[in-house]
């Protein structure tokens, strides 16, 4: 699994960022931009989404893999690596699976327990996009109100409308969305673990966010031993989106 992968930067620390779902590493591109003035920061597609290549197969297990695979042919050596809410998952099994590839992990507000599919109503909402028939992303965006309130959101998802060529031009989603619907319940899956990670692990989590819970801290403990967990005032799940200014701040600091 070759992943696309945007760069920016060419000297310092490498970091590695994954987008979670529905997202891509477009999504990343501000913050990267900003990074690449100390740091090699690359923002990669995970399989499914954007421009990496699509699979049926499709959990943190190959995912993580994809990771290992991509830090291998590109030859980045200890790298920091990032991930947020799916994207965090993915560098989470991956730091069980390849404990000794890594120097440093950041998990943007997503914890490793389970939890509930909730994206069933955005799922139908890409699904009820007439792709052949549609006219413009204005469109899209008033059949996606039917099942998505938060115009955020929305302009969230249809950034992944695009004109494909090999369709005679027609609007098509640069996500996967028969095998994410498919798998959604995995996307929530508690993670795989055998061992302890020793590195260090800084949690971040929103203030407004309900994805990271007191209670889930023993847990993350339990994993991550030599973990931090810090919290962003007036940001809610898309934290880098938030408060984009404290989330740099945080992040040069964790990797300096």
């Amino acid at each position: 699994m070759k992943l696309y992968y945007r760069k920016a930067g060419e000297t310092g620390q490498a970091i590695i960022i994954l987008h979670g779902i529905f997202g891509s590493s477009d999504n990343w591109l501000t913050i990267g931009k900003v990074l690449a003035d100390t740091y090699q920061v690359y923002m990669v597609d995970q399989r499914n989404h954007g421009q990496s290549p699509r699979s049926d197969e499709f959990n943190y297990e190959v995912m993580s893999a994809d990771l290992k695979e991509f830090i291998d042919d590109h030859q980045i050596e200890n790298p920091v690596i990032i991930g947020h809410s799916m994207g965090g998952k993915t560098v989470m099994q991956f730091a069980l699976n390849y404990p000794d590839s890594f120097s440093k992990m950041m998990v943007v507000d997503i914890a490793p327990k389970f939890y509930p599919v909730h994206h069933h109503m955005i799922l139908q909402g890409l699904a009820a996009v007439d792709l052949p028939n549609l006219t413009s992303r204005t469109e899209a965006n008033e059949i996606l109100k039917r099942f998505e309130e938060k115009e955020g959101v929305r302009q969230f998802l249809i950034k992944n409308l695009w004109r494909n060529p090999e369709k005679g031009n027609q609007f098509d989603w640069r996500i996967n969305v028969p095998v994410i619907t498919k798998n959604i319940d995995v996307v929530g899956h508690e993670l795989n673990n055998e061992h302890v990670v020793d590195q260090p692990v800084l949690f971040v989590r929103g203030s407004e966010s309900h994805y990271i819970q007191p209670e889930d801290e023993r847990r993350i403990w339990e994993i991550f031993p030599n973990y931090e967990l810090v919290t962003v005032e007036g940001a809610g799940h898309w934290i880098q989106a938030d408060n984009p200014q404290e989330f740099i701040r945080i992040t040069r600091e964790f990797v300096q």
